[in-house]
C-alpha cells in the first residue's frame, strides 16, 4: 500500500498510545501518534505555575508494576517516595500515624500505640482484615480468578468493620479508586493492596508529566501534536479524520484515549469514568512531612500531602506546596471554604494564608472498574480497529502500558 500514511495510526499520547507505538517499532511497524494535545500523557500532565509543580490530579507512579519494571527507567526519573504508612487525623485534629516499621523503625512505638488508639488490635478486626488482605501476597493468577464482589460487599461478608474500614481503609481508598461508596470490584482493589505491599509510590522530582515524557522519547514514537481526531472509519484501508480537515489512512488504527473518547470514536462499550478534584497550595506554617494525611472522621477531603517535602523538585526553594484530593462526582466540586476548614483539621494550622496556585477538577479520573467487570478486554472493535487503554485492563498506569502492549501485538498478528 504506498498510498497510507503509516502502517498504524495511534489515537492519543497516553501512556498505552505511547507504549503502543513503542512497541509496534519493535515489531517492524511504522506508527504515527495523533494527539490532541500539546504535550504527551494523556490524563497525566504537570502544570508548572510560579515555580510550582502541580499534576493534575494526585497521581503516584508504582516502581513495583511489573510493567514499569519492563518499561520504564525509573531511575531515570528520579522517582521520590512518600512516607510508607499514613497520618490518621481523627475529628478533634489528633493525629495518629501507621507506619511501616521495616521502613521506619523510628515510628515503631508510635505506630502500636496508633493501632491500639485507634482499635486496630481487636481480635475480630485483625481476623476480618487478615481475611481480605492476605489473599493479595499470593499469586497473581489466583487472584484474577477468584470470585469477585462490591468492594463494599466483600469487607461486609469478612468481617472488615469497624475502625479499620471506616477511618482507614475506606478514605485511603476513596482517594485512590475515585470510590466513595465500594463499588469497586474487590479483585481489582486486592491487586491494589498487593501493589502498595510490594513498593511505596513515588513522584518523579520534576512532576508526573516527566513519565510520559521519557515514554514519548522511545525510538520510533513519532507523535503529532495539537491533532484532534474527529472520526475513525474502518475498513480494509481505515482513515482517520484530523479536525484541521486532514484525512490519513493506514493498514490500521489503535484508538488509545480514555474510555469516554474511546466510545466517541468507536461502538465500542467502554466503562464510565469517576472524577476527582485536586486542589494545591503554597501554604505556609508546616514542618516537612512526607506522609500521607486521611480524615478518621469523614469530609470532603480524601487525602492531603506535602509534595514538597516528597518531592522537593515540586516546589521553590524554601516553599511548602500541599494537595488536596476530593472526589467529584454529579454535585460538583467540594466548595473552597470547606476544603480549607478541612486542611485546618488535618494540618492542625491555620490555612486563611495559603493561597490557592491551581485547582484541576479531573471529570475523567478513572474509569469505573465494577465487580464482575474482566480485568482484561477484547481490543478489537472492527475490521482493522482496537481500542488501548487503562479501560481495557486494569485503570491503572500497569494497566494502560499492558494494554499498550496487546494491542501492538494483535496488531502484528492482525497485519501479517
Amino acid at each position: 500500500m504506498s498510498d497510507i500514511d503509516a502502517d498504524v495510526i495511534v489515537v492519543g499520547a497516553g501512556i498505552a498510545g505511547l507504549r503502543c507505538a513503542a512497541a509496534l517499532h519493535r515489531r517492524g511497524l511504522t506508527a504515527r501518534v495523533l494527539e490532541a494535545d500539546t504535550a504527551p500523557g494523556g490524563r497525566i500532565r504537570t502544570d508548572v505555575v510560579d515555580g510550582f509543580r502541580c499534576d493534575r490530579g494526585f497521581q503516584l507512579l508504582n516502581p513495583s508494576y511489573p510493567a514499569v519494571r519492563r518499561h520504564v527507567d525509573v531511575d531515570a526519573l528520579d522517582l521520590r517516595t512518600a512516607g510508607r504508612g499514613v497520618r490518621v487525623v481523627d475529628g478533634s485534629g489528633r493525629s495518629r500515624t501507621l507506619a511501616d516499621p521495616t521502613r521506619h523503625p523510628g515510628l515503631l512505638a508510635a505506630t502500636v500505640r496508633s493501632a491500639v488508639g485507634l482499635g486496630l488490635v481487636r481480635p475480630r478486626a485483625v481476623v476480618g482484615a487478615a481475611r481480605w488482605a492476605l489473599p493479595a501476597l499470593g499469586p497473581v493468577r489466583r487472584l484474577e480468578s477468584a470470585p469477585d464482589a462490591a468492594l463494599a460487599a466483600d469487607w461486609d461478608r469478612l468481617g472488615v468493620r469497624g475502625p479499620l474500614r471506616e477511618s482507614i481503609l475506606s478514605p485511603f481508598l476513596s482517594g485512590v479508586l475515585a470510590d466513595g461508596v465500594g463499588d469497586t470490584s474487590d479483585r481489582y482493589v486486592r491487586l491494589v493492596l498487593r501493589s502498595f505491599l510490594l513498593a511505596t509510590p513515588g513522584v518523579p522530582d520534576r512532576g508526573m508529566q516527566a513519565f510520559p515524557e521519557q515514554l514519548a522519547r522511545a525510538e520510533g514514537v513519532d507523535v503529532t501534536y495539537s491533532a484532534r481526531v474527529e472520526r475513525v472509519t474502518d475498513g480494509a484501508v481505515p482513515e482517520v479524520g484530523v479536525a484541521d480537515g486532514a484525512t490519513l489512512r493506514a493498514r490500521a488504527v489503535v484508538i488509545a484515549t480514555d474510555a469516554s473518547d474511546a466510545a466517541d470514536l468507536t461502538a465500542a462499550a467502554t466503562s464510565p469514568m469517576r472524577g476527582l478534584s485536586t486542589w494545591w497550595f503554597d501554604a505556609d506554617g508546616l514542618e516537612p512531612d512526607a506522609f500521607l494525611r486521611i480524615s478518621g472522621a469523614g469530609g470532603v477531603v480524601v487525602n492531603t500531602a506535602q509534595l514538597s517535602a516528597i518531592a522537593p523538585g515540586y516546589a521553590p526553594p524554601g516553599r511548602t506546596l500541599v494537595e488536596a484530593t476530593t472526589l467529584l462526582g454529579d454535585a460538583g466540586p467540594a466548595e473552597e471554604a470547606a476544603v480549607r476548614a478541612e486542611l485546618t483539621r488535618l494540618w492542625a494550622t491555620s490555612t486563611a494564608s495559603w493561597r490557592v496556585i491551581v485547582h484541576h477538577d479531573v471529570t475523567r479520573a478513572l474509569p469505573v472498574q465494577a465487580a464482575g467487570t474482566p480485568l482484561r478486554r477484547p481490543l478489537r472493535t472492527g475490521e482493522r480497529v482496537l481500542v488501548a487503554g487503562d479501560h481495557r485492563d486494569t485503570p491503572s498506569i500497569q494497566g494502560a502500558l499492558v494494554s499498550g502492549g496487546r494491542a501492538a501485538a494483535e496488531v502484528a498478528r492482525l497485519l501479517s
